[in-house]
């Protein structure tokens, strides 16, 4: 007789449900970018092979944005 194991349900809330890391944002030279703080733009410099950060041409400004990138979106 085989006994069945359900799978335990891991609660929204649990402190030891298991953690995912979110897909890495990578940028090119030439994209477009969208930033919540300045706006429309495009990566005119990436650095280093990782993508430390990127210089971003927003018209009236240069930004250096650097990682984890969480205002700002390819588009």
């Amino acid at each position: 007789m085989k006994k069945f194991v359900a799978a335990r349900r891991v609660l929204p809330t649990s402190p030891f449900k298991a953690r995912t890391e979110a897909p890495r944002k990578h940028f090119a030279v030439g994209d477009r970018v969208t930033h919540d703080q300045y706006g429309l733009g495009r990566a005119i410099e990436v650095e280093g092979d990782s993508d430390i950060a990127v210089l971003v041409d927003f018209g009236s400004r240069r930004e250096r944005i650097t990682q984890p990138y969480a205002t700002m979106y390819k588009l």
